[in-house]
């Protein structure tokens, strides 16, 4: 399976001529993470990990495009298509297991991480691909039951500290890992942050590596 990353918190997966996106939002290059893709995960519905717009023009454009994201996002895609037919937009739920476009998907979570009293609590799905990728979106929820070989991390948000990153990383104990969530640090602050993801995430067994927007390897 190959994994390309691009700004922020959005990767592409493509593994034997099927291709799985998951959280093209408005800080990514959509249009070319999404270039011929089969299927779409999201993980919540803020902007950053849902471009609304943008995804509404690439459902549109291909009607063989599939969906799966919380009630909220499913909800509001399925009103702006105006589209009846079963099959397109799915609405995803914890603790549950998928087969899209090719790829199984475990579902973990439910709940994006705290932000503030004040800031309304929404949905979030993690999800754990083919055995091997975790992509958390705005949680440290730890997935149970399963191993993960790699897993992506959020290393700066609004609703985290680094110590709460580094027992993220510490806690899974994949093999590798590699940053999402990057987009509010400077190159500076990024290589601080990092620094102490790999130094001490490999205490724990799991090797640390940066991937820029675009760069990609094979899993």
């Amino acid at each position: 399976m190959k994994l390309t990353k691009y700004t922020h918190a959005c990767v592409r997966l493509e593994k034997d001529g099927a291709v799985l996106v998951v959280d093209p939002g408005s800080f990514s290059e959509v249009e070319t993470a999404l270039a011929g893709a089969h299927a779409v995960l999201i993980t919540h519905q803020h902007a950053d990990h849902f471009d609304e717009e943008r995804l509404v023009e690439a459902l549109r454009d291909d009607p063989t495009l599939a969906v799966y994201a919380p009630a909220t996002v499913a909800t509001a895609l399925s009103v702006r298509l105006g589209d009846d037919e079963p099959g397109r937009v799915h609405t995803a739920e914890p603790e549950q297991r998928y087969s899209v476009a090719g790829f199984e998907v475990q579902t973990f979570g439910g709940q994006h991480a705290l932000i503030h009293p004040h800031i309304p609590m929404v949905a979030n799905i993690g999800y754990f691909i083919d055995g091997s990728l975790y992509h958390p979106g705005d949680s440290f929820i730890v997935p149970h039951g399963i191993d993960v070989s790699t897993l992506l991390v959020p290393v700066h948000a609004p609703w985290s500290k680094t110590g709460e990153v580094i027992d993220f990383v510490t806690s899974v104990r994949a093999a590798r890992a590699f940053q999402i969530h990057d987009a509010l640090l400077n190159d500076g602050g990024l290589q601080l942050v990092e620094s102490h993801v790999a130094r001490i995430g490999g205490l724990y067994g799991t090797e640390f590596r940066h991937l820029d927007p675009g760069e990609s390897v094979l899993l």
